[in-house]
């Protein structure tokens, strides 16, 4: 029996028996093929009592939403002076609270001016209401945020004048009950008054969008 080998090795290294030639006739060649050792795995596998932890997902970050846009500083500059027109308008129902308390005039002799130039004008309370009602109101090409605030503004300049009708309407007098019956919705109506401007003033200086209580409610079905 002689053993030869393959002169050029392979990846599967094999042998050749080679038997003699009474042998040979009946044999076939054997070849025997060197398979890898048992113990040895080609792959590693995972140990049985160890378990099997998968590799974190990543979590893809939320997008950046564009859909947040400020309310530019024109719109809240329109929407805050139209805030001034029911102030102007109302300044006469605080003429009790000023005699009494003069102190709390002081916030307003800053606009003492353009209020004195307000009034100076002929129909100027008459030419302002339409002014905003049909420039800024009925204006299709400016927001709908400066459009409700000039409407709620207008409004609470008509609420202002109610009382005034009823007052002449009914003639309280100048003296006894009906006297008081008078400074007390003064001051009633000048409060409120106040508390809505500032309200209003305030929430257009930041681009937000007030809603005047007895107000907001009738500009909203009347907007777009």
């Amino acid at each position: 029996m002689q053993f030869s080998s393959n002169p050029k090795p392979a990846k599967n290294p094999t042998i050749c028996l080679l038997l003699p030639d009474q042998e040979m006739a009946g044999l076939p060649i054997l070849r025997l093929s060197v398979l890898p050792h048992p113990l040895k795995p080609r792959h590693p596998k995972l140990h049985p009592l160890l378990p099997h932890r998968p590799p974190p997902l990543k979590t893809p970050s939320p997008p950046i939403s564009s859909s947040y846009s400020p309310t530019p500083a024109t719109d809240r500059l329109i929407s805050a002076a139209s805030f001034f027109f029911p102030l102007f308008n109302g300044l006469q129902y605080g003429r009790f609270l000023f005699s009494q308390y003069p102190i709390l005039a002081a916030p307003f002799k800053p606009i003492i001016p353009l209020l004195s130039l307000y009034h100076s004008v002929p129909y100027a309370s008459f030419v302002s209401f339409f002014a905003l009602y049909i420039g800024i109101v009925r204006n299709p090409s400016l927001s709908r945020y400066i459009r409700f605030n000039a409407l709620q503004a207008l409004v609470l300049d008509v609420l202002l004048v109610v009382p005034m009708l009823i007052q002449r309407i009914l003639s309280p007098g100048q003296t006894g009950l009906g006297l008081k019956l008078t400074i007390w919705g003064y001051n009633a109506l000048f409060v409120f008054l106040v508390a809505c401007f500032a309200y209003g003033l305030g929430c257009s200086v930041l681009g937000k969008t007030p809603h005047l209580p007895f107000v907001a409610a009738a500009a909203g079905r009347q907007i777009d």
